[in-house]
């Protein structure tokens, strides 16, 4: 299964103009990257090498700051294993806060320029607040030394690390990177092929087969989708619809939102997500759903279909999860399917993921970096695949122990040249909270989805004038 080396993504986050950056930071980060130890090839696949520091000095502790999701504890546990082989003075200890909390947790922290974590996973989109700020380590002089570029699929490199990113979406080699990628990700369709045979491939043919399934077995319902207005939720499903129609967020050379966001063809594609997708769906479910509400309406036999992070999927595939569905792993799935997002004008799927940034406020610079340095290693990628993650490079994501790792992650490898992100830019959580809150009254069913374009496009131009006027 071939991952091209292409789409589009966002950038991520360091601590430009800081003394613990630039420069300075090159200079050490790069003198860690440098050592054999640091960068030598494992002799195993899960990355044994010997670091310098093996088995000398004091214990260390590197604190990650994450959101709680399955994710956040098989990073811990993996880390903690095979981590351990190479340097068993260091632990990593996983800080993972709800995810309404998860920005606040770190840029408060952030804020006082001062951090009781070291290694903080954000979020793709909040790279360009975390530069700006100072916040995060000048990662390129060590990546120069710890990683090659070719081996990563090139959109995703670019996502979870670059600040800016180029135009293009790819890695930028003449670019910064504040990040090195933690987890990848993206939306897949989950769906009874039991029920409704093989997955659809148009977002037409979605539709109608759900409509189909929910007609023809009484107390199911044909589909299930975020829509919380806890973060990001209802805006990543309203960006979807458009993005799959065709339809732009804005122009990031002009910064115009309105006239694009709220154009006759988006409002034509949000209309079909609130007069003919809602009605397939459990009555007041959408509004407040996220990664468990879809998963249990799956596993509990609720609906036919549904949208959902690859990376929140784990154990759905159990008896202990889905446990209504049959009692081996084999008996679900024969009935549970997974697909990449059905296409329409385009074949755009919405890109998830984060890469791990270095707090410029940390105590263990050393330690952090010959961590990333060891995580970064293509026979610990494969093995993180191998463990449940979802790895970032291109060799892991086609090997054998990812494919058959997980019964979703074909799907993932099928979407990775086709994911897209929001805006790449440091006031990201300004536009999201009027992305998310107004696209969740849509999907609450209290609000047209005109009247939420309208408003969403509206409320976010004052935030581009004021950027072009130079007022932020």
């Amino acid at each position: 299964m071939l991952v091209v080396l292409a789409g589009c993504s966002s950038g991520d986050d360091d601590a430009s103009g800081d003394p613990t950056s630039g420069d300075a930071t090159g200079t050490e980060a790069e003198t860690t990257a440098g050592t054999d130890d640091a960068t030598e090839p494992a002799d195993e696949g899960t990355g044994e090498t010997e670091t310098a520091a093996a088995g000398d000095g004091e214990p260390v502790e590197l604190s990650v700051v994450w959101f709680e999701w399955a994710p956040a504890q098989l990073l811990e546990d993996f880390a903690n294993q095979e981590y351990s082989k190479v340097n068993p003075n260091v632990t990593i200890s996983m800080d993972a806060v709800p995810n309404p909390q998860w920005h606040d947790a770190i840029f408060t922290q952030f804020a006082a320029r001062q951090t009781d974590f070291d290694i903080a996973i954000l979020d793709s989109q909040w790279i360009g607040e975390a530069v700006e700020g100072g916040h995060v380590l000048d990662l390129t002089e060590f990546a120069a030394e710890s990683i090659n570029p070719d081996d990563y699929p090139q959109n995703l490199l670019s996502a979870y690390g670059q600040y800016p990113r180029a135009e293009d979406g790819l890695y930028d080699p003449a670019g910064n990177l504040y990040g090195l990628p933690a987890l990848a990700d993206s939306y897949v369709l989950v769906y009874r092929k039991d029920l409704i045979g093989e997955p659809p491939a148009t977002w037409d043919e979605m539709i109608d087969k759900a409509a189909a399934c929910q007609e023809e077995n009484e107390g199911m319902y044909g589909l299930a989708f975020h829509g919380s207005g806890g973060s990001d939720e209802a805006a990543v499903m309203l960006n979807t619809q458009l993005w799959t129609h065709g339809g732009e967020i804005w122009d990031p050379q002009e910064l115009q939102v309105e006239g694009i966001l709220n154009s006759p063809e988006n409002i034509e594609a949000a209309t079909q997500l609130t007069d003919e997708m809602l009605p397939l769906t459990p009555p007041g479910f959408v509004g407040t759903a996220f990664i468990s509400e879809v998963n249990a309406a799956m596993a509990q036999g609720q609906t036919c279909m549904g949208f959902n992070w690859v990376a929140g999927l784990e154990g759905l595939q159990t008896p202990e999860v889905s446990g209504a569905l049959g009692e081996t792993e084999e008996e679900i799935l024969e009935k549970l399917g997974f697909a990449r997002v059905p296409t329409d004008e385009t074949e755009i799927v919405s890109l998830g993921g984060m890469g791990m940034s270095v707090s410029a406020y940390t105590e263990n610079e050393q330690e952090v970096l010959d961590f990333l340095a060891w995580f970064q290693q293509p026979e610990v990628q494969v093995a993180w695949g191998a463990f449940g993650g979802v790895p970032a490079q291109t060799a892991a994501l086609e090997s054998d122990e990812f494919l058959s790792a997980r019964p979703w992650n074909p799907a993932f490898v099928e979407s990775v040249e086709d994911l897209k992100d929001f805006w790449n830019m440091p006031e990201y959580f300004r536009l999201l909270d009027i992305h998310n809150s107004e696209a969740n009254a849509m999907l609450s069913g209290t609000q047209s989805a005109e009247d939420t374009l309208n408003n969403i496009a509206s409320q976010q131009q004052e935030v581009m004038d004021e950027i072009r006027e130079g007022g932020l």
